[in-house]
């Protein structure tokens, strides 16, 4: 017990010593603040003797195989759990003016389309174990890759606080549950123009201290949580189901909505799928930074496509079965989950009801904690990664989206004016260009073949990824064509005047009509005007991902000279510019 309390007390007295040599000098506080894995001689782990720890730190690395934990199993539980919880997107889809049934089948195909992007975008993921920020840099070069890997991380805070404020709506039903009146009944000392009472600050600062604890883990240690996630979310949302079709003899009356759209179907349709589109945009983009933890190359690819669809859809169908019924018999408007938890304790404020409505809560609680971590959380740690490699990594990062998001006053975004939220909807159309020159590069430019080591050499050296001093314009231009067809209808949406039927029914298309301009424009600009990538592919006859190799990907202490002579005779030479027409 002394020799442990005297190495206690040494420990302590190290960290003191260290804390007062941080603050010592400007330079001592810089170093004393980079990341673990950043050692003083200029490299991040010795992996790469051109590594630079301004560009390259663990979490921007490939994941080694040690941490390669999710299976096929983990990804279709990770997924049921993402889509299962989609209990209010009827509502979206009703509230847009399409009939009951007919959101029902739009909420199928846009799910569908999703998983599909999905797919495709996580390809490069589950073959080289690269995040999006890596990614990123080698479709988009050194310098460009900041604005798209920064805009997709502002997004994430924002939604990272916007889904906080939704999970403390089901801890305060849980809270109820619990402590009854007393709870329910708090004073409310905030003003109203402040847009949340006590009691939902209360559940709020709860449900974001509760975030801190999964701050600390990576996501191939969070793969128990997620199964637990995915296991206990079908019998809560179908147990809620059945107590809606038991409390109410599935009486729908006239509650099933009916086509109220004063738009042609046809645009009705498109709108509605391009709001489902929406909802799953930024994960999409993010794809990369989910299928790096892959075992194998076809777990993250088909868990999706076979899950999210099926899901997404009877979650959804439950939802609008079941708020269809309550609104009938009990004459409400209730169309989220956390609204109908309290009416139903409204009703029923007996022991047994509120041990149910606890349950309930919980679980929906738990959903959305596993989504804000899968969409929001993970994808903004990575992404802030590449902002400054030497100081930021995925759990620092973690722990800025924790404050950030708290400090975006969510409940102020969901109270504002019309025009913030419908930006924060129609956002997707941005995100859809760049996951379709994502995959026109991987898939139809340079068949899966990516130069890794060089996704960390900025220098002259690297003759694949520096394109124009660090930015691809080919890649540039596509993307201006793509955010540009439906982009006056996008500024129609927050309140533009003057935007015409035309420019309004291009984004109602606007996820689908991005992706596909972006991907074509994509594909034609550098079939003529290839980058130095594709024309050292193109020269050396490369076959569909011939340069994905083990070795290469495993951190065995390969440099970028050991790399250029052990891939299958890839780069033995270097590439000249008269070697490609």
């Amino acid at each position: 017990m002394a020799i442990s309390m005297a190495g206690f007390k040494e420990k302590v007295a190290s960290k003191k010593q260290a804390v007062k040599e941080a603050f010592s000098s400007k330079e001592a506080f810089l170093r004393a603040i980079e990341v673990r894995n950043t050692i003083e001689d200029g490299t991040t782990t010795g992996h790469y003797k051109r590594a630079d720890p301004r560009w390259m730190n663990e979490d921007l690395e490939p994941t080694p195989p040690e941490k390669r934990t999710w299976g096929f199993k983990t990804y279709c539980m990770f997924y049921f759990g993402l889509s299962f919880g989609n209990w209010s997107l009827g509502a979206v889809m009703v509230g847009i003016g399409l009939s009951w049934w007919q959101a029902i089948v739009v909420i199928f195909i846009a799910q569908a389309i999703a998983s599909l992007a999905k797919a495709f975008n996580s390809r490069v993921g589950t073959m080289y174990h690269i995040g999006y920020p890596a990614v990123c840099r080698g479709i988009f070069g050194f310098y460009a890759s900041y604005y798209f890997v920064g805009a997709r991380a502002a997004l994430a805070v924002i939604w990272y606080g916007v889904q906080l404020y939704t999970g403390a709506s089901y801890f305060a039903n849980m809270l109820r549950a619990i402590f009854g009146s007393s709870f329910h009944d708090i004073p409310n000392s905030i003003p109203e123009s402040v847009g949340i009472t006590t009691n939902r600050m209360i559940a709020f600062f709860l449900f974001w201290l509760i975030h801190f604890y999964f701050c600390f883990y990576r996501p191939y240690q969070l793969v128990r949580f997620f199964w637990f996630k995915g296991v206990v979310m079908l019998p809560a949302v179908f147990g809620v189901f059945i107590y809606c079709m038991v409390a109410t003899k599935a009486q729908f009356g006239g509650a099933l909505p009916a086509v109220t759209g004063s738009r042609p179907l046809g645009w009705l349709f498109m709108h509605a799928i391009n709001s489902g589109m929406g909802n799953q945009a930024t994960l999409i983009t993010n794809q990369p930074d989910i299928a790096r933890w892959s075992k194998t190359p076809g777990a993250a690819v088909w868990s999706q496509v076979l899950v999210q669809p099926l899901a997404s859809t009877l979650s959804a169908t439950f939802g609008i079965l079941a708020t269809a019924a309550i609104n009938n018999v009990w004459g409400l408007q209730l169309w989220n989950p956390w609204d109908l938890l309290d009416a139903i304790m409204d009703r029923h404020f007996n022991g047994g009801a509120r041990f149910a409505i606890f349950l309930a809560a919980f679980t929906w609680t738990i959903g959305i904690l596993g989504t804000n971590i899968a969409a929001n959380m993970i994808p903004f740690g990575s992404d802030v990664t590449l902002l400054a490699p030497r100081y930021i990594d995925m759990r620092r990062g973690f722990f800025l989206a924790e404050f950030l998001g708290y400090a975006v006053v969510p409940w102020k975004i969901l109270a504002s004016a019309r025009a913030f939220t419908s930006f924060l909807s129609g956002y997707g159309l941005f995100m859809a260009s760049v996951v379709a020159i994502m995959v026109s590069e991987y898939f139809m430019m340079v068949k899966g073949n990516f130069f890794v080591s060089h996704l960390f050499d900025p220098t002259k050296d690297n003759e694949y990824y520096r394109y124009h001093k660090g930015w691809n314009i080919q890649a540039l231009i596509a993307y201006l064509i793509g955010i540009a067809l439906p982009f006056p209808g996008f500024v129609a949406t927050l309140g533009a005047p003057g935007v015409n039927d035309g420019g309004r029914n291009l984004f109602s298309m606007g996820w689908i009509l991005s992706f596909c301009t972006s991907f074509v424009m994509y594909w034609v600009i550098c079939t003529f005007w290839p980058t130095e990538a594709q024309k050292a592919i193109r020269a050396r006859g490369l076959k569909r991902e011939q340069i994905v190799s083990e070795q290469l990907l495993t951190h065995e202490g390969l440099s970028v000279d050991d790399e250029e002579k052990n891939v299958v005779d890839v780069e033995t030479t270097p590439v000249k510019k008269d070697d490609v027409s």
